[in-house]
């Protein structure tokens, strides 16, 4: 299993239909999922946040850069 995990949820994170620890059992749909996430949590979001993506294992962790 590979997780995305949002590392610090935001305010417009919380605000958006968007789910933490999500689990997916391919490694390349769990990649391409996690980077539309932080895409969109930095081209739709208030801008207040940068998000960035890394690998840590079986995770894709997604950090918000203050």
């Amino acid at each position: 299993m590979f997780k995305i995990i949002v590392d610090r949820e935001c305010g417009c994170f919380k605000r958006s239909d968007m789910t933490n620890n999500i689990e997916m059992d391919s490694k390349d749909e769990a990649l391409i999922k996690a980077i539309e996430m932080r895409d969109t949590m930095n081209n739709d979001f208030c801008a207040k946040h940068k998000f960035t993506m890394k690998e840590e294992g079986n995770d894709f962790i997604i950090a918000m850069n203050v």
